[in-house]
C-alpha cells in the first residue's frame, strides 16, 4: 500500500505540475497582450502630449490675438470718443450759428403791427411758370435764413 500511496501522490503532483504549466502559459499570453497594450498606450500618451502642446501654442496665439484686438478696440473707442466730442462741439457751434441767422432774419423783416403769431401755413405749391422769378441776392438770403429758422423752430430738420 505504501507503494500505491506514493504513486497516487506522485500522480497528483504530476497533474498539479501540468495545471501549473497550463496556467503559466495562460499568464504568459496575457502578459504579451498587456505588453502590446502598453506599447499602444504609450503611443496614445505621446499623441496626447503632442496635442496638448499644440493646444498650448494655440492658446498662446489666441491670447496674443485677444491682446491685439483689445488694444485696437481701445484705440478705436478712444478715437470714437474724441470724434463724438468734436461732433458735440460742432453741433453746439452750429446751434449758435442758427440762432444768429434767426436774429439776422428777424431783424431783416419789416416791422409791422404786432399780431398774434399766426399758425404757419403749409407752403403753397409753386405754380409752373415759364418766366424766371427775379429776386435780389439779399432778399434771397433773408428768405432762406427765415425758412431755415422756421424749420428749426418747428423741430424739423434744418438742413
Amino acid at each position: 500500500m505504501n507503494h500505491s500511496l506514493g504513486l497516487i501522490i506522485e500522480s497528483l503532483v504530476a497533474v498539479l505540475l501540468v495545471l501549473t504549466i497550463g496556467y503559466c502559459m495562460l499568464l504568459n499570453s496575457r502578459l504579451k497582450r498587456l505588453k502590446a497594450d502598453e506599447h499602444s498606450l504609450k503611443a496614445v500618451i505621446a499623441e496626447l502630449i503632442t496635442a496638448t502642446e499644440i493646444a498650448e501654442r494655440a492658446i498662446g496665439g489666441l491670447k496674443l490675438a485677444v491682446r491685439d484686438v483689445n488694444d485696437n478696440l481701445g484705440n478705436q473707442l478712444a478715437a470714437a470718443t474724441q470724434m463724438s466730442d468734436q461732433l458735440r462741439k460742432q453741433l453746439a457751434e452750429s446751434d449758435g450759428v442758427v440762432r444768429r441767422l434767426s436774429r439776422i432774419a428777424s431783424a431783416a423783416r419789416p416791422i409791422t403791427a404786432p399780431e398774434a403769431a399766426p399758425e404757419p401755413a403749409p407752403a403753397p405749391v409753386p405754380a409752373i411758370t415759364t418766366e424766371p422769378v427775379r429776386v435780389s441776392g439779399a432778399k434771397a438770403v433773408a428768405a432762406a435764413a427765415q425758412a431755415f429758422s422756421e424749420r428749426r423752430r418747428t423741430g424739423g430738420l434744418a438742413a
